[in-house]
């Protein structure tokens, strides 16, 4: 019998990135990843201890301002994350950890400007209006197949795109980077807003996050009772419009 292919899901400052459930990401990844044979092991980060430098997958959740900023330093000095990029391993960030990935983000009621950690081509600033409810968008994969993708976000900030980003997918209900998109995507780096846990609600992203990391395209899975709950997610969405 042969042994199981190790891949490291990393999951960074669940302390501080962690609202909204989005630690449910990295229990979407690893279970997907069993279902397909692999052997999962993952490393939760916190503030103060080293990213591992050998993980294929990093995630990174939402956080309230202080603990961004405090994040993003961190995150900074570490380096990890960069170096993670550099290498091809897949980075994947929702709301505020979208926001660290960009070039700059704005907090408080002064609008105090930080920088991010410039994986993303974006900058955030305050939006005429903050961003609550449900999120529909529609996500064109590698493969040409066209998803639907949702989850509920809760922002502040407005995300602008510059030329060495792309968007991740267009939206149909909600507000996304406030452009008529939502999210941004560069090479191996995706940052979206909304929560949900996001992955939990879309196996499809959570599949091409894996291939990301992985370096390669996966066999699809067939879990009918999860396209049922998705199918009753999408149709409360659009009755809710």
């Amino acid at each position: 019998m042969s042994t199981p292919e190790r891949v490291h899901v990393a999951l960074v400052y669940q302390s501080l990135l962690g609202i909204y459930g989005d630690r449910g990401n990295a229990t979407v990844i690893v279970q997907r990843l069993r279902w397909r044979g692999f052997d999962p092991v993952l490393t939760v980060v916190e503030p103060g201890d080293p990213l591992p430098d050998d993980a294929q997958i990093y995630l990174l959740g939402g956080g309230e301002d202080a603990a961004q900023i405090s994040a993003v330093r961190l995150l900074r000095a570490d380096g990890a994350l960069e170096r993670a990029a550099e290498r091809g391993a897949a980075v994947f960030a929702v709301c505020a950890g979208y926001q660290i990935l960009g070039r700059t983000f704005t907090v408080g009621e002064h609008q105090d400007v930080t920088d991010g950690l410039g994986l993303l081509d974006v900058t955030t600033t305050r939006g005429p209006h903050r961003a609550v409810g449900e999120l529909l968008g529609c996500w064109t994969a590698p493969d040409g197949q066209v998803h639907e993708i949702t989850g509920f976000e809760n922002h502040g900030g407005w995300t602008e795109r510059g030329p060495d980003a792309e968007p991740f997918c267009t939206v149909e209900v909600g507000i996304g980077n406030g452009d008529g998109t939502d999210g941004a995507v560069s090479g191996s780096v995706i940052g979206l807003y909304p929560h949900g846990p996001l992955l939990a609600r879309n196996p499809a992203l959570a599949d091409h996050v894996i291939s990301v990391g992985l370096g390669r395209e996966l066999e699809p899975l067939q879990h009918p009772e999860i396209d049922e709950l998705r199918r009753q997610r999408l149709a409360a969405v659009r009755a809710g419009r």
